[in-house]
């Protein structure tokens, strides 16, 4: 649901008005620079100056200890660090649309998961692409758009609505059609995959009421809502991940195998074990800031 600025408390709305007047800063002062530094750059900004300072880096660290109690404090620290990095690199890298684009539209795509997208949109049959906040989903995206697929996606609205207005555009200005959560958004959500397109779903953040599965080891509220959409319509529902690669400014684009249809909980589940093994093989990728368990640490 989209925030009017006047229905927020004056306190909240200063602070909100104030951290998207922080951020326009870093993103315009990082557009200034060339794709190749601005997002080392804004990635060093959110590591080691926003996200200290807005305590995300404690809480992000908490968040890490809590479901990687085996490792070291200082390996909890490092990839708390990594994430906030990974973090500001993907928001600049959304916002340089353009940049994103052209670097993205000849990338491979491995993993048996294309092979089974090609087949579904030649026969007509609806595909839920299904991701977490890691890496960099949105250039697989670019990368699928540059091939001629037509793929969408539905957004939730942040609670900041100055950050919001125009984060929001990064998204259409990608391309592919965008909705907007809701009931309007939702509908037109529903009419594009009971067309047979393509659609991004991501899956990995607390909900509230929702069904309790394990998510890296703990009980964690997961929406069922992308194995019921593809239950209800014959859909597939396929994994997919934007790898950041070793020289954090490009990607391993992996599309899995499409997850069996059984029903929701198990294939929910399937999709919680997907990303779970990736967020172990690359935790410094996924968004430890996020407080994605039901009852998480402090920070």
């Amino acid at each position: 649901m989209r925030h009017d600025p006047d229905d927020i408390p004056a306190l909240t709305r200063a602070g909100y008005f104030a951290t998207n007047a922080v951020a326009r800063a870093c993103i315009g002062a990082a557009l200034a620079m060339p794709y190749r530094w601005r997002v080392p750059f804004l990635g060093w900004i959110m590591s080691r100056l926003i996200g200290p300072a807005a305590g995300f880096l404690a809480r992000a660290e908490a968040h890490v200890a809590f479901a990687m109690p085996h490792l070291p404090h200082a390996e909890h620290r490092r990839i708390a660090r990594a994430s906030l990095d990974n973090a500001g690199r993907t928001l600049i890298e959304n916002y340089s649309t353009r940049d994103l684009l052209a670097r993205q539209k000849d990338a491979p795509i491995s993993g048996g998961g294309l092979e089974h997208l090609q087949a579904a949109v030649t026969r007509g049959q609806p595909v839920i692409l299904v991701t977490g906040h890691f890496g960099n989903y949105e250039a697989v995206r670019a990368t699928l758009l540059g091939q001629g697929f037509d793929v969408g996606g539905l957004y939730r609205d942040m609670s900041n609505p100055y950050f919001n207005a125009h984060y929001v555009r990064t998204m259409y200005d990608l391309g592919g059609p965008v909705f907007a959560q809701g009931r309007k958004g939702t509908a037109g959500f529903v009419r594009h995959l009971k067309g047979g397109g393509q659609l991004v779903l991501l899956f990995d953040q607390h909900v509230i009421d929702a069904p309790v599965l394990e998510f890296l080891g703990h009980p964690a509220h997961t929406a069922i809502s992308a194995a019921e959409l593809a239950l209800r319509y014959d859909a597939l529902l396929i994994p997919f991940f934007g790898i950041r690669g070793p020289d954090g400014m490009s990607f391993d684009c992996v599309m899995e195998e499409p997850i069996p249809h059984s029903d929701p909980l198990t294939m929910t589940q399937a999709m919680n074990d997907s990303i779970g093994a990736r967020i172990r093989a690359h935790p410094g990728q996924w968004l430890w800031v996020a407080r994605r368990w039901r009852a998480p640490p402090q920070g």
